[in-house]
């Protein structure tokens, strides 16, 4: 860091005598033209030291609406002496790529595990069927709209740009709703900071699909997934591309994630497809691990979400 607080008179010295700190006269540019200048704002290093793979905590650089619903929790540190570390990567995808974190506040035992999930740059995702997920999404400018609408460049880098925020934004409503989901942090730019779902020590918690649980264990689950669905049904929303690979189960828990593609069934013209698709995803892999004896049952569950939407 520069400390400017101990630089002499000399420094700041003219050709007519020194410049005092308490002097309230106006002073004109002639006056100050043999004065040093503060360096460029490039000069300053943007980590300031920090070992490579680190960083200052980014949380000061959110503004409040992209921050997570109130009253935050007692295991996030939003102190901004604290440091980012990067620990490797949890997950590749096509449209982004999640990285494990650290922030911690130096010399205490404040810290907790972060999920950075950094959207990619529109030349390199690959987001599929874009066209039906963006279907009833507006933004406030109608050329925007336009353009996405005829997929022009300036259209698909504003198309890019909407995953990262409709993500945030899904899971603060869900969050707030008390959908299992994972807590967001914050949102900078394309990168997502969410509560990390896992162990202490940086175990990421399964996704379903790498689960084998037993006849009470995914009764249980089915339970917890009914509610979680029925709950975004009566929210108007479905979560467009859901599967057994984007739920976590951790310490019995189902965890919902992966919801860029998040749509609203109301306003989008095929919402009842995406509802219908969602329970077919996720009833197929239930009723192939024998569960049987629940209600709705997995073949009914589409049926229930429509009636839950008012399809």
């Amino acid at each position: 860091m520069h400390d400017f607080s101990s630089a002499s008179d000399a420094e700041f010295s003219t050709r007519r005598g020194k410049w005092r700190f308490d002097d309230d006269e106006p002073v004109s540019a002639k006056r100050t033209r043999g004065r040093r200048a503060l360096p460029s704002i490039e000069t300053f290093d943007a980590t300031d030291g920090l070992p490579e793979g680190d960083r200052w905590s980014t949380w000061d650089q959110s503004i409040p609406t992209e921050r997570g619903p109130r009253p935050y929790p007692d295991w996030l540190v939003t102190e901004l002496a604290a440091v980012d570390t990067e620990l490797g990567i949890l997950k590749t995808g096509k449209e982004a790529d999640v990285f494990l974190l650290r922030r911690g506040v130096p010399q205490t035992d404040r810290s907790c595990l972060l999920a950075a999930k950094r959207y990619r740059s529109a030349e390199h995702r690959m987001f599929h069927r874009d066209s039906g997920y963006l279907e009833g999404r507006k933004t406030r400018e109608s050329r925007v709209n336009r353009a996405m609408a005829s997929r022009s460049t300036f259209g698909r880098e504003a198309i890019a740009g909407q995953w990262a925020g409709a993500e945030f934004s899904a899971l603060t409503r869900l969050y707030a709703a008390g959908v299992p989901v994972p807590y967001p942090v914050q949102i900078l730019d394309t990168e997502l900071l969410l509560e990390f779902i896992g162990s202490a020590d940086g175990i990421a918690a399964p996704r379903l699909a790498e689960t084998r649980p037993g006849p009470a264990e995914l009764a249980a689950l089915w339970d917890q997934l009914v509610q979680a669905v029925v709950a975004l049904a009566r929210d108007g929303l479905a979560h467009g591309d859901l599967s057994a690979y984007n739920l976590l189960v951790h310490s019995g828990r189902l965890v919902m994630i992966d919801l860029p593609q998040i749509v609203d069934v109301i306003a989008n013209p095929r919402g009842a497809f995406f509802l219908t698709r969602d329970a077919q995803n996720v009833g197929r892999w239930f009723a192939a691990r024998g569960l049987t004896g629940v209600r709705p049952e997995p073949a009914e569950l589409g049926a229930l979400l429509t009636r839950e939407a008012m399809l």
